[in-house]
C-alpha cells in the first residue's frame, strides 16, 4: 500500500520546492558595461600610480573629481531662492527650454528662422541617453521605417538606446581602421546603398569614440546624400564646446542642419543634446531633445505626443535642470 504512495510523495516534493523557488532562479548574471565596468576595474586596483582612461569626466591633479565654479555659484544660488519642489511639465521647465533653445537655435540666421515659425519643439530630458530613448520611441511610434544607421563604431550604448526602443540597427562605414581618419567614401556609398526613409544617427561632433569628424565640406556631400535618400538624421550632441574649444563654433554642423530645412533640402532632422561632458553634470543628468516640425500646427501635435511617450517613462524631468 506504501509503494502507491511514493508518486504522490515525489510530486509533492517537487511542487513544494518550485513554490520555494525565486521566480528569479533563472536569470543570468549580465557582462559588466563596457565603459562603466572599467570604473568598477579601476576602483579595484590598487596600484597608486593609476590613471582612469574610461569614463571622460573632470579630474583635479590628484585624480579626483572636480566641480566647476560656475555649478557651485548655481547650486548656492538655488539653495538660496528655490521655493518649491514641485513637479515640472512633462517635457520640462518652460524656462530651461527656452534658453536651450536660445543656446542651440538663436545662433545663426537659420535657427532664428526656425524659432520665430514655431518649428522646434523641444523637451527636457536626462541628459543625452534619456533624450535619444525618447526620440526612439517617437519615431518607433510615428515614422514608416524603423531601421536606424548607426556609425561603424560607436557609442556601445547608441545600439542598446534604438534596440530597445523597438528600432533595427545596421552600420554604414564611418572609419578608416587603416589610416585612422574619416572613411568618407565608404559612408557616401553606403548611405547611397540604404533603404529610402531610413533613419541616419549622426555625432555633431568629437565622435565617440573614434574623436574622427568629418570636415564642412564633408558635412557638405553628407548632407546632399541624406536629401538624396530621403533620410531621418538624428543629431547626438554629447561633446559640445570640446570640438573647437568653443560651444557655439561646435554647432556649425547643426547651423548646416537648418540650413538645409529652410531651404526645403531636409524635411525634418532630430536632436539630442547632454550638459553631462562639458558642464561637468554627470550626476544631474541635464539634457535636451529638440525635433524640427513642418509649421506651428505640427508642433502642437509633435509636442502633445512627446507629453504621452515621456508621461509612462518618468513622468516629468528634475526640476534642478
Amino acid at each position: 500500500m506504501l509503494r502507491s504512495f511514493k508518486p504522490q510523495l515525489s510530486i509533492a516534493k517537487n511542487l513544494l520546492f518550485k513554490r520555494n523557488q525565486s521566480v528569479w532562479a533563472s536569470v543570468e548574471k549580465a557582462p559588466a558595461d563596457k565603459i562603466l565596468g572599467l570604473t568598477v576595474l579601476y576602483n579595484q586596483d590598487k596600484n597608486p600610480e593609476k590613471i582612469n582612461l574610461g569614463v571622460g569626466a573632470y579630474r583635479d591633479n590628484e585624480g579626483k573629481p572636480w566641480i566647476l565654479p560656475s555649478v557651485k555659484l548655481a547650486e548656492e544660488y538655488l539653495s538660496k531662492n528655490e521655493e518649491n519642489k514641485e513637479y515640472v511639465p512633462i517635457v520640462g521647465s518652460p524656462n530651461f527650454n527656452k534658453l536651450i533653445k536660445n543656446l542651440l537655435f538663436n545662433n545663426d540666421k537659420n535657427g532664428k528662422i526656425l524659432l520665430e515659425n514655431d518649428r522646434i519643439v523641444t523637451s527636457q530630458g536626462i541628459s543625452g541617453t534619456g533624450s535619444l530613448r525618447v526620440l526612439g520611441e517617437f519615431v518607433k511610434k510615428f515614422h514608416n521605417n524603423d531601421n536606424v544607421l548607426v556609425p561603424n563604431p560607436t557609442w556601445a550604448n547608441h545600439i542598446a538606446i534604438l534596440e530597445r526602443s523597438g528600432l533595427k540597427t545596421d552600420k554604414y562605414k564611418y572609419y578608416n581602421f587603416i589610416n585612422n581618419g574619416f572613411d568618407k567614401d565608404g559612408m557616401l556609398n553606403d548611405l547611397s546603398n540604404a533603404e529610402n526613409g531610413s533613419i541616419i544617427l549622426l555625432h555633431a561632433c568629437c565622435h565617440n569614440p573614434t574623436g574622427v569628424d568629418p570636415n564642412l565640406n564633408d558635412w557638405d556631400d553628407i548632407l546632399n546624400k541624406i536629401s538624396e535618400k530621403n533620410l531621418l538624421p538624428i543629431l547626438d550632441m554629447a561633446y559640445q564646446g570640446f570640438g573647437s574649444g568653443n560651444p557655439i563654433n561646435d554647432l556649425n554642423i547643426l547651423f548646416k542642419f537648418n540650413e538645409a530645412i529652410v531651404n526645403g533640402k531636409l524635411s525634418n532632422f532630430m536632436l539630442s543634446q547632454s550638459f553631462a561632458k562639458n558642464m561637468g553634470l554627470y550626476g544631474e543628468r541635464v539634457g535636451s531633445l529638440s525635433i524640427i516640425t513642418k509649421d506651428s500646427d505640427e508642433s502642437i501635435r509633435v509636442k502633445s505626443q512627446l507629453e504621452k511617450i515621456i508621461r509612462p517613462l518618468y513622468s516629468s524631468p528634475p526640476s534642478h535642470d
